[in-house]
């Protein structure tokens, strides 16, 4: 179905008003009129009538493609009218220089506001799609099918308009409640979608609202006639912060714009929050554990007072019997002074048997000599 595009067909003559289409780029005019009409079954009725695009007559065996028919083009039905020279009728130009006028300068295109407005309810606001699940809405109430909208982000290929979409917490998932009856068909009329409860169709003539909390989206007749903070569909709690509007105009997308920067600005915070919480656990850790850094034997910027204030709650008192305080105190205030096993020694025990656990206590009565280099300390 991406190989579809939107075209719009419109017959004053006919009074047919202005259709929106989804056809195969490879479709002939032909099979173009007869979806159109198909209770019409002889041939030469279908060749009463022919399409024009910007003036000029489209032959019924022409493709979309070799029309050069883009999407969102007008086409017009014309009724075909026998006659026109030789007959006496006027034909518009009756001299060559009147006819070259005519068609000298090119008119612009006539946008037709109702054309644009049903092509912003009907398509991707990317990538100009057909609205497929799985669709989403960013904060300013703009329709998106959800995986062109990633390839973008991902790609980096996002245009200037949707930059304020930075990552998948800008992108809201909704429920579109589709027509019954109404396909993915070859050719498809107006809109798919309507609101689940009053039935208004999904085209831009009705407003509509997105629910944040669940992604239902629902007209604003029914939120009006229903009065409740439950959604309508599945009863879950919402508030008023929770209704987005859909395709807004100038007002309700600043209030909107002005809500988006509300919100980023409180997710700001509770990270800032997060972040000064996890650094002062980090510090109490520090602090709590000053033993085990103790022991470690190297250099530490501990503060004094906090050193005797873990002490004091852990039930150890520098009074003199136990030179742990005295010995962090020096490693503290006297950045030369280094540890040694001796400045910690259990009760009954002997200053020389305990600093045997960690180094030599003989090694300053051992002279090495060279027969005794292999053998081990203190066996010579």
């Amino acid at each position: 179905m991406k190989n579809e595009l939107q075209i719009f067909v419109q017959s004053p003559e006919l009074r047919i008003r202005s259709r929106a289409l989804l056809v195969n780029p490879n479709s002939t005019l032909r099979q173009i009129k007869s979806s159109l009409f198909p209770q019409i079954d002889r041939p030469e009725t279908l060749d009463s009538i022919y399409f024009s695009f910007q003036g000029k007559v489209l032959r019924d065996s022409e493709t979309i493609i070799d029309s050069k028919i883009l999407p969102f083009s007008s086409l017009d039905l014309r009724i075909r009218v026998l006659g026109g020279g030789g007959d006496g009728g006027a034909t518009g130009a009756e001299s060559r220089d009147c006819y070259l006028n005519m068609y000298a300068t090119k008119k612009p295109d006539k946008v037709d506001p109702n054309e644009t407005r049903l092509s912003r309810w009907t398509t991707c606001a990317l990538s100009f799609e057909p609205l497929r699940a799985p669709c989403v809405v960013d904060w300013l109430g703009n329709l998106f099918n959800k995986e062109p909208l990633v390839e973008a982000l991902l790609g980096k290929k996002l245009p200037k308009a949707f930059g304020h979409i930075k990552g998948l917490k800008d992108m809201i998932p909704i429920r579109l409640s589709p027509i019954p009856g109404k396909g993915d068909d070859f050719i498809s009329f107006d809109t798919r979608f309507q609101c689940p409860i009053s039935g208004l169709e999904f085209n831009g003539k009705y407003k509509f609202f997105a629910l944040k909390s669940c992604g239902h989206v629902l007209s604003a007749k029914a939120l009006k006639e229903v009065k409740s903070s439950e959604c309508l569909v599945c009863h879950q709690e919402f508030c008023e912060l929770d209704k987005i509007v859909i395709n807004g105009d100038a007002d309700e997308v600043a209030a909107l714009r002005e809500r988006m920067g509300a919100e980023k600005a409180k997710m700001r915070e509770k990270k800032e929050k997060k972040s000064k919480n996890g650094a002062s656990r980090v510090d109490d850790v520090k602090v709590t554990s000053f033993e085990s850094s103790r022991l470690s034997g190297a250099k530490h910027g501990i503060d004094d007072k906090a050193v005797e204030k873990a002490l004091v709650k852990e039930g150890k008192v520098g009074d003199g019997k136990n030179s742990s305080v005295d010995a962090v105190k020096g490693r503290v205030n006297g950045s030369a002074k280094r540890f040694k096993a001796t400045d910690a020694i259990p009760a009954n025990a002997t200053k020389e048997v305990y600093a045997s656990i960690f180094t030599s206590s003989r090694k300053k009565e051992f002279k090495e000599t060279y027969s005794c280099r292999s053998l081990p300390l203190g066996r010579n």
